[in-house]
């Protein structure tokens, strides 16, 4: 029996598509025209906006359609493994069944161990961060049962960015249900500490699990929500409410491209760049990143998003490599796969191999979990370049066809 890696793009949107749904349905549910669903299916033509309404139309994630992932998701062993681990952790710790000989610890040791967490979140160190996840919650819960009133709050604090580390490790992982009730525990948690930045910093990361799940709709209303909740007045200079206020205005204008709303979408990007100007340089608040460069970076791959890889270009020639050395290690790698698709764009191909070669080398384990590094190659296998085939190899994307690769599958990827 096949592989679903073994399909092709066309064939695993047929099957994904079924006999309950036409391409003429498929079509209207999208908003394309009916000979571009056929020339996707047949394996023609699929633009990184056809595939992105493609997949809002069938509930999945690109991934799904590049065959990175099956639709219910196949992963490597460690990724089992720690996927597996988080999600006893969470399940367990939530339902309060806690081991009866562990004793509380100081919130100083919760502190540390959080930003830990954090920081291998953003360095995308997956298994080290499974490994540790399970001791904060448990060590979080036992300590929060010890203590009354105010002197709790901030141990719920850390407890919530726990569950909200494990609902970002699920959604990145395809594990819908874990992210789902994981960000729940984490919302519900930030309540109780009395924390509003922190309760919407959980509604940034709540946003991003609708938008994997393709509830565009559902995703707006809750970062564009949280976002008034906090809005700051123009006196109120608290780095950490316009750190958590940017995070939350780049969730609504990335999902304000994927809605195709341009005049909302750029109404968004200026709000971006006037918080990062008052900020003026990035923070790191609830593990919330932004600041000025922060907002250009991500300006470039929504502009990527609705179609406009020429000022995609020109905000990357404003990006210096100072600039990008106070970002997080997910972010510089996401920001050079959306420079890569810029310049796979506007057909610089040879520049995108480079660009994308380099992402791969740097971030092997963060790589394997995106799915833009397919769409760039068979965006660049379209148009056969000498180079294609090393870089293809490079990501596990075997040569098929003339007209295309096969994307990367999640067992060979990097």
């Amino acid at each position: 029996m096949p592989q679903w890696s073994d399909y092709s793009n066309g064939e695993r949107i047929k099957i994904l598509r079924g006999k309950g749904m036409s391409q003429e349905q498929l079509a209207n549910k999208t908003g394309l025209a009916l000979p571009t669903i056929r020339a996707a299916e047949q394996n023609r033509r699929l633009s990184l906006p056809t595939l992105l309404k493609i997949a809002n139309a069938l509930s999945v994630d690109t991934s799904v359609i590049l065959g990175q992932q099956a639709p219910r998701r196949s992963m490597g062993h460690d990724d089992r493994a720690t996927l597996r681990h988080i999600s006893s952790s969470v399940h367990d710790t939530a339902a309060g069944f806690l081991p009866a000989d562990c004793d509380p610890v100081l919130v100083d040791e919760l502190r540390r161990a959080t930003e830990r967490a954090w920081t291998l979140y953003w360095a995308g160190d997956y298994q080290e961060l499974g490994a540790i996840l399970g001791p904060l919650l448990r060590d979080a819960a036992i300590t929060a049962q010890t203590l009354n009133g105010d002197e709790a709050h901030p141990v719920l604090g850390y407890l919530s960015d726990g569950y909200q580390i494990a609902a970002c490790v699920a959604n990145l992982f395809g594990a819908r249900d874990l992210a789902y009730s994981s960000i729940g525990h984490a919302r519900s948690a930030a309540l109780a500490a009395g924390d509003p930045l922190r309760t919407a910093r959980v509604d940034s990361a709540r946003s991003w699990v609708y938008l994997r799940d393709g509830r565009l709709q559902r995703s707006m209303e809750v970062a564009a929500s949280a976002a008034d909740e906090i809005e700051p007045r123009y006196s109120d200079q608290s780095a950490e409410q316009l750190t958590v206020y940017g995070n939350l205005l780049n969730h609504c204008a990335v999902t304000a491209a994927r809605l195709e709303d341009t005049d909302r979408t750029g109404d968004y990007l200026s709000r971006l760049h006037a918080v990062g100007a008052r900020l003026g340089r990035e923070r790191d608040f609830h593990g919330a990143r932004f600041g000025p460069h922060t907002a250009t970076t991500q300006a470039v791959g929504i502009n990527v998003t609705i179609g406009k890889p020429g000022k995609a270009l020109k905000l990357i020639e404003s990006v210096k490599p100072v600039h990008l050395e106070g970002l997080a290690d997910a972010a510089r790698n996401r920001y050079q796969l959306d420079v890569a698709m810029a310049q796979a764009d506007a057909k610089l191909y040879d520049k995108a191999l480079d660009t994308l070669e380099g992402v791969l080398h740097d971030a092997p384990q963060w790589s394997r979990h995106q799915a833009l590094p397919g769409v760039i190659v068979q965006k660049i296998g379209n148009a056969s370049t000498a180079r294609l085939r090393r870089v293809s190899e490079l990501i596990g994307v075997p040569a098929v066809a003339a007209d295309g690769y096969a994307p990367a599958t999640l067992k060979t990827a990097l």
